[in-house]
């Protein structure tokens, strides 16, 4: 066994199990360390704390003098908690949080200490925005950019450093970041969806889009993760060969947490309590050493910051545990991978979720209106909603029968399916009273039978209705969720425009009445929806053939998915909307081919060296065992050592053809890499690293794979699969 090797699984049996008082209750730690609503009141006057409240619900701004105020009040309430540092905490797009860290401390005139935090260094910061990835609104000698104070987002404390929520934007005023795009596309979700609850309820002020993810993730013993320079620098294994059992007994599953893993996840509940993180359930997932982690429901923007500081949060608590965290989608080939299932709907301030079936036929009106036209906007902009979950990592997972396929399809059950069916059949025009009573009592009225769960799952459903809630299940594990809740909040709240533009149409120059317009309009979107429904398996063949004749997209590679976020279409809506503008769209555009780009060049080059360097000179040492075993054979055994030495003869000659073929392929993916990179069109240099270069990395492991069978365990370079899945 190779050195490193040992040492990593040495120090791996060896680990003391880390013990972790777990006695205290969750309730009394919760946001102990949260700038919220509780220590605001306590810490803020009157106006200073109503200033904050009019910010979040009507996007008003804060006057300096305020500003100065909140931020000494914050100042006080940090200093009390052993706090030294504060910072912006912004989002950028690199895909991890960013933080810049100032003292509080600052030296008068007259050479006195103070701490010192006053209004404008809570309102603005000014971080490098060359150095982040821009798309190129920025260039390198054009840094500055800011970061700006999102009162919607409370301030929290992380070690001894008071962590602000910020967007961050450039110089020239173009978003830099996730957040900012989601935050203007709940507004627009928020001013659609209470124009038309108004047809319901007059009294509705605002609706909120809400979110509840589902964190999956692998825990890996922090030492074996070392001895392997793939997983050390691309987040998963790009060779190794499957171990004899993995995930088929389904034995991992809902079972018993591992002790070390339970220590784990007590001491990263207990820091999520803190930081007002609701974490509420988990559970081993279905590979080995896969796990699972969800809140309660929250606010669509909370909730995505919350998970962006959970994904840092769990890489901090796992080091103290000597354990590494694994986000990437697929870090194990043969066993499942990782999604964040994003769950999400609509609530309005009078307590109502619009994603409910309700108890009177009025209540389920509203329902019919804001689930039919969610169905409306997902087959409307069904590639785009691709295209936000698109990522080089998230493609090996998509479609690989543990995660829902690239085809974006909705599965809503077969009773709802049913109650769209004879809504759909009543007839057009205006509806007769026979029919509106028909209707309501025979169709709408039915509703209030449909339980939340009285119906069975589909997961291979990329779009799910699960009751009282869409779940968006095609997100990565490690993406940002703000991606696909900025596209889900925008296309639903452009198709609320259309819908209650359609209806006042009806009702002003037709003279209908208010229902039978709802009736009428979304009847109508009933059949132009049909063909984004569907009840069966999404993994299917017949499936496949099934959507190209719905016309339904299937952009399998990334470098297809994104095309559509740069159509022209998709740059109209989102200007449109006030979301981005055209140049935001297409510099995000040219991040994520990129980003793509580098992640497989990443990865081709370190299997290329790990080829060359660790699998080949290893296989060869073997092989020269082997020979010079077979020379022994023929000193002893003469003319007749080839029957003794057949089975090493034929070993010898497999090894080499091993080796031979990863030399030829290693060779050759290194001048396509060469190829691709001189390209300047960042487009037609992702394709090229898409079909030239990415095919070599599959072939390559393929023989690495099978030397892994055939070389000596004693020898073999790389813990391997049994070793990391396995670990105690």
């Amino acid at each position: 066994m190779s050195n490193l090797r040992f040492q990593a699984l040495n120090t791996s049996i060896n680990r003391s199990q880390i013990k972790v008082d777990d006695s205290t209750l969750r309730s009394s730690l919760f946001a102990k360390h949260v700038f919220n609503t509780q220590a605001m009141r306590q810490h803020l006057t009157k106006d200073a704390f109503l200033a904050i409240e009019e910010a979040k619900e009507k996007n008003s701004k804060i006057s300096r003098s305020t500003a100065d105020h909140i931020a000494t009040a914050m100042k006080e309430w940090a200093l009390k908690h052993q706090v030294t540092h504060y910072t912006h905490w912004f989002q950028p797009l690199t895909g991890a949080t960013a933080e810049k860290h100032d003292a509080f401390f600052e030296t008068t005139s007259e050479g006195y200490a103070i701490e010192k935090f006053d209004g404008s260094q809570l309102v603005q910061q000014e971080p490098d925005a060359s150095s982040f990835p821009s798309g190129g609104i920025r260039n390198t000698f054009e840094a500055r950019g800011y970061t700006a104070w999102d009162p919607t987002s409370p301030a929290f404390i992380y070690g001894t450093t008071l962590c602000i929520p910020t967007v961050f934007v450039a110089y020239t005023g173009e978003a830099l970041d996730y957040k900012t795009p989601l935050l203007r596309a709940l507004q627009a979700v928020d001013a659609s969806a209470v124009a038309v609850c108004k047809y319901f309820d007059k009294n509705v002020r605002k609706v909120n889009a809400s979110l509840g993810w589902e964190q999956e993730y692998f825990l890996i013993d922090k030492a074996l993760v070392a001895s392997r320079p793939d997983l050390m620098l691309t987040g998963r294994t790009l060779l190794g060969h499957a171990a004899a059992k993995g995930q088929q007994l389904d034995d991992h599953y809902f079972g018993t947490i591992p002790n070390r893993a339970m220590a784990y996840m007590r001491d990263l509940e207990n820091e999520c309590m803190l930081l007002g993180i609701p974490v509420k359930t988990r559970h081993n997932e279905v590979a080995p050493n896969q796990f699972e982690l969800a809140p309660i429901f929250e606010e669509a923007n909370l909730a995505v910051d919350h998970n962006s500081l959970l994904m840092d949060v769990m890489q901090k608590v796992a080091d103290r545990h000597h354990l590494k965290v694994l986000l990437h989608e697929k870090p194990f080939a043969g066993v499942n991978g990782s999604g964040k299932h994003n769950n999400w709907s609509l609530a309005t301030d009078t307590g109502v979720n619009l994603l409910s079936p309700g108890k009177t036929p009025m209540s389920n009106l509203q329902f019919l209106t804001f689930f039919i036209n969610t169905i409306k906007a997902v087959k409307e902009y069904e590639e785009l909603l691709r295209a936000s979950v698109a990522s080089a990592s998230n493609d090996h997972r998509l479609g690989a029968n543990e995660a829902p396929p690239a085809i974006v399809s909705i599965f809503i059950g077969n009773q709802l399916s049913k109650v769209l069916n004879e809504l759909e059949t009543v007839s057009k025009g205006k509806l007769s009273p026979e029919e509106k009573t028909d209707l309501k009592l025979n169709v709408v009225g039915k509703i209030p039978e449909i339980l939340l769960d009285n119906t069975d799952r589909n997961r291979t459903s990329p779009f799910a209705f699960t009751g009282n809630k869409f779940e968006f299940r095609a997100v990565g594990s490690s993406a940002n969720c703000a991606s696909p809740m900025t596209v889900l909040n925008t296309i639903v709240a452009k198709q609320l425009q259309v819908f209650k533009l359609e209806v006042d149409t009806l009702i002003d120059e037709k003279g209908m009445k208010k229902d039978d317009a709802i009736f009428n309009v979304l009847r109508e979107y009933i059949k132009q929806s049909k063909t984004i429904l569907f009840e069966g398996n999404g993994y299917s063949d017949e499936w496949k053939k099934e959507a190209k004749k719905r016309k339904l997209s299937n952009n399998i590679a990334t470098p297809e998915a994104l095309k559509v976020k740069v159509s022209q279409p998709v740059l109209e809506l989102f200007e449109e909307l006030g979301v981005m503008n055209s140049v935001e769209s297409k510099a995000r555009y040219e991040i994520d081919v990129e980003e793509y780009v580098m992640k497989v060049q990443i990865e081709s080059r370190v299997l290329g060296d790990i080829a060359r360097n660790h699998i080949i000179p290893i296989a060869v040492s073997y092989q020269n065992r082997l020979i010079k075993n077979v020379t022994g054979l023929k000193t002893i055994y003469g003319a007749s050592y080839k029957t003794y030495a057949e089975e090493a003869l034929t070993l010898i000659e497999s090894i080499s053809h091993h080796i031979a073929s990863i030399n030829a392929m290693v060779r050759d993916m290194t001048n396509a890499r060469k190829k691709a990179n001189v390209i300047s069109d960042i487009s037609k240099k992702a394709q090229m690293y898409c079909h030239d270069v990415k095919p070599y990395l599959e072939d390559i492991r393929y023989h690495c794979d099978k030397l892994e069978l055939l070389v000596d365990d004693e020898l073999w370079p790389l813990t391997k699969y049994r070793e990391l899945l396995f670990f105690s």
